[in-house]
């Protein structure tokens, strides 16, 4: 995996759950975001405070999730 340095995960954020640059955004709201059909650039005008990186690393970041739990 390569390096992901927006995505972090602390117990008094979001329970521990995966998030972007320490934020309560979670990787699951982005990828479920991009799941339901929203493109990236209608990701960052729900979530003005992201930017296009952090939405590629939370993608990456729960493919690897899923990819790992394959293997």
């Amino acid at each position: 995996m390569g390096q992901l340095d927006r995505i972090t995960q602390q117990p008094e954020v979001m329970g521990g759950r995966a998030c972007i640059r320490g934020m309560r955004v979670t990787v699951g709201m982005i990828a479920g975001q991009i799941g339901a059909g929203h493109s990236i650039d209608e990701v960052l005008a729900n979530y003005p405070y992201l930017d296009r990186e952090d939405v590629m690393q939370a993608l990456h970041y729960a493919a690897w999730l899923e990819k790992s739990k394959e293997e």
